[in-house]
């Protein structure tokens, strides 16, 4: 799916330069759930902000499904992130002049589907995440655990094959967060890869592999038996 070869991340000011991200090498292969942990500040939402298409890095290879993105233009980035990856942000990131279905649906209008064809697709990812009863309110009218599985159905209805999912259950009470990472474990059951940065070790569990991190780079990784 993706591999990562000396990376660097570096933000310069006139007089500083801060490195986020130093020499990491990392691949993940399609089908798996990968955790990112580290303690505040190690560079785990840069990584993923990088995986993402959200940022370049300053040095380094990245390489996704087979294709070098130092090559590839603003505008074939943009489509890849519209097309291949779902994002799960802690903020959730709903817009609330939009009710929960109108957010769902806003993800499939950039890929040329049929207002049926959407109305179909909104209609079966709402009620797996289990919010459809909710389809016609207002993100504000939502709990914080409502939100995020409005939030979970929009990364997820257009079926990218990659999901990142930064601190998802961050905001949420131990309840809702686990019936989050429920649905985060399903979909990854149902083939999508997931790279989820999380600072709780009971949902890297969740995942098959954890890589932690600190300063920067990859400390150490750990894999998870079947």
């Amino acid at each position: 799916m993706l591999k990562l070869s000396s990376l660097r991340k570096a933000y310069r000011t006139e007089s500083v330069e801060t490195t986020a991200l130093d020499n990491i090498d990392l691949q993940i292969d399609a089908g798996e759930f990968v955790a990112i942990m580290g303690p505040s500040g190690c560079g785990k939402s840069t990584l993923l902000n990088i995986i993402g298409l959200l940022d370049r890095p300053t040095a380094g290879d990245y390489s996704l499904e087979g294709r070098e993105v130092a090559r590839l233009t603003e505008n074939e980035l943009t489509d890849i992130r519209k097309r291949r990856i779902g994002f799960i942000f802690q903020n959730f990131n709903l817009i609330d002049e939009l009710s929960v279905r109108e957010n769902v649906e806003l993800a499939l209008l950039y890929h040329g589907i049929s207002a049926a064809e959407r109305k179909t697709r909104v209609d079966a990812v709402l009620d797996k995440v289990g919010i459809a009863h909710r389809a016609g309110h207002r993100p504000s009218q939502l709990s914080g655990g409502q939100q995020q599985r409005v939030a979970v159905a929009r990364a997820v209805v257009a079926a990218p094959p990659m999901i990142l999912a930064d601190e998802p259950t961050g905001n949420l009470d131990t309840a809702h967060g686990e019936e989050v990472m429920r649905m985060l474990r399903a979909l990854n059951d149902d083939g999508a890869t997931i790279v989820m940065v999380t600072h709780s070790p009971a949902h890297a569990d969740y995942a098959s592999r954890t890589v932690n991190m600190l300063d920067g780079r990859v400390l150490i990784e750990t894999r998870r038996a079947a």
